[in-house]
C-alpha cells in the first residue's frame, strides 16, 4: 500500500491530538499478531515509526490473544512509559481501569491501514471529544429516554437526570472516540430484541466467545434486571444457557442490563461481515450511528455478553437524537453548536451551517 497524506494526518491525530505525545515523552505500542485477525501489524509499525521521526522515545511489544490473567511483565512495562498504545485487544480488557498517576494508556479501534487513513482515523479527535462531551451532557441531563428499533425493542428510562451525576467512562482512553459515557440501565424497563448473534464485550475470555441465534427474541427487563426470555423455546433456551455459563464462570449476575450506548461517528464504516467473526464485528461496529448495544450480564460496565441492535431510534425527552440508525445532531441546540464550532464534524454529518 502507498501511503498519503491521510495516513499521516491519521497517526498524527492519534500521536498529537489523543496522545499529546512530544519530543523526549516514552511511548509504548502494543501490538497484536496479525495472524489473530484483529490488527493487521503494520499500522501499529507506521505510527510507531511516526512517533520516532516526532522524537518520542519509543518501545513496542508484541502479544497474542487476550487472557483473564494480567502479564506482570507487560503491565511493569506500561508504568514505565509516559504513554501506552494498545493496537491490541488487551487495552480493551483494561480500559476501566486507571494508569498511573502521570501515564495514560489509549485503546486504539483503527485495525488497518485503510481505517487509518478514512475520515474514522483523520477526524480531528478533539472535535470527537467535544461532540461525545455533549452528548453526555444531553443525556445526563434528560427526564425520559425511549430507545426502539424495527424488530419490537421498546426500552425506557425516567428521571434519568435523578440517577447519573457523572457520565461513567473509562480511564483508558479510547482512539477513536465513537460512543458517549455508558448510561445506566438500572431506571429503563421495556424488552430489548436479541437478534443475530450474543458477543463478548472484550472485558474477559470466554470459550464459545459468541452466541448464534437461529431466531430472534425478547429480553424482558425491569429496571435494569432481565426478568424473562421469550421467544421460540429452542432459542430462549440455549440462551438461557449461554448466559448460566458466562455468569458461572465469572462468579457475577447474568440478569443485569448494566448500561448501554449507541455509536457517534459517522467515520468508522465497517462493512466486513459480522459472520465472518461476530466478536470482532460487535467490537468494532459499535462506533457507528447505526448501532446501539447493551452491556449485559454482569453488575460492571461493559458486563460480559453484549447485545447489538441496528437501525434503532433514541428520543430524549421526545426529540430524536438517533432515529432508524441515524444520528440527528442539528436536532438540539447543544450538538448543532458544536457541530457549528467544527467543520470537520459538519462534514462528517453532511451538515451546512446556517
Amino acid at each position: 500500500m502507498t501511503v498519503n497524506d491521510d495516513h499521516i494526518s491519521g497517526a498524527e491525530n492519534l500521536l498529537i491530538n489523543c496522545a499529546d505525545l512530544k519530543t523526549g515523552d516514552t511511548l509504548l505500542i502494543v501490538s497484536e499478531n496479525p495472524d489473530l485477525g484483529w490488527y493487521d501489524g503494520k499500522t501499529a509499525d507506521f505510527v510507531a515509526d511516526h512517533a520516532r521521526k516526532m522524537g518520542v522515545e519509543l518501545s513496542k511489544v508484541d502479544v497474542g490473544s487476550p487472557e483473564n490473567v494480567r502479564c506482570p511483565k507487560l503491565h511493569n512495562m506500561i508504568e514505565n512509559h509516559d504513554c501506552t498504545i494498545f493496537f491490541s485487544r488487551i487495552g480493551d480488557q483494561d480500559r476501566f481501569s486507571h494508569p498511573k498517576p502521570g501515564t495514560r494508556s489509549i485503546m486504539c479501534y483503527i485495525r488497518d491501514m485503510d481505517m487509518l487513513a478514512s475520515p474514522f482515523g483523520t477526524a480531528h479527535y478533539r472535535a470527537i471529544r467535544e461532540f461525545k462531551e455533549t452528548i453526555d451532557k444531553i443525556l445526563c441531563s434528560a427526564d425520559n429516554i425511549e430507545i426502539s428499533c424495527p424488530l419490537g425493542t421498546h426500552f425506557c428510562g425516567s428521571d434519568i437526570s435523578d440517577k447519573i451525576d457523572e457520565p461513567e467512562d473509562v480511564g483508558v482512553l479510547r482512539f477513536p472516540l465513537g460512543v458517549p459515557a455508558p448510561t445506566p440501565a438500572g431506571g429503563f424497563s421495556g424488552r430489548i430484541i436479541m437478534d443475530r448473534y450474543l458477543a463478548p464485550t472484550g472485558s474477559k475470555v470466554y470459550d464459545p466467545p459468541y452466541l448464534k441465534l437461529e431466531q430472534p427474541i425478547f429480553a424482558e427487563v425491569e429496571m435494569g434486571r432481565i426478568t424473562e426470555f421469550k421467544g421460540p423455546e429452542n432459542t430462549v433456551n440455549k440462551v438461557k444457557e449461554h448466559y448460566k455459563r458466562v455468569s458461572d464462570q465469572f462468579g457475577i449476575d447474568p440478569a443485569v442490563v448494566h448500561s448501554w450506548h449507541a455509536g457517534i461517528h459517522p467515520g468508522c464504516d465497517y462493512r466486513v461481515p459480522e459472520s465472518d467473526n461476530p466478536d470482532r464485528w460487535s467490537n468494532t461496529v459499535f462506533c457507528q450511528p447505526e448501532y446501539v448495544h447493551f452491556h449485559t450480564c454482569g453488575d460492571y460496565a461493559p458486563g460480559e455478553i453484549s447485545c447489538t441492535l441496528p437501525d434503532h431510534s433514541i428520543k430524549i425527552d421526545g426529540v430524536s437524537l438517533w432515529q432508524n440508525g441515524q444520528l440527528l445532531p442539528h436536532l438540539h441546540s447543544q450538538t448543532k453548536a458544536c457541530l457549528n464550532k467544527w467543520p470537520v464534524l459538519q462534514e462528517l454529518f453532511n451538515y451546512s451551517a446556517g
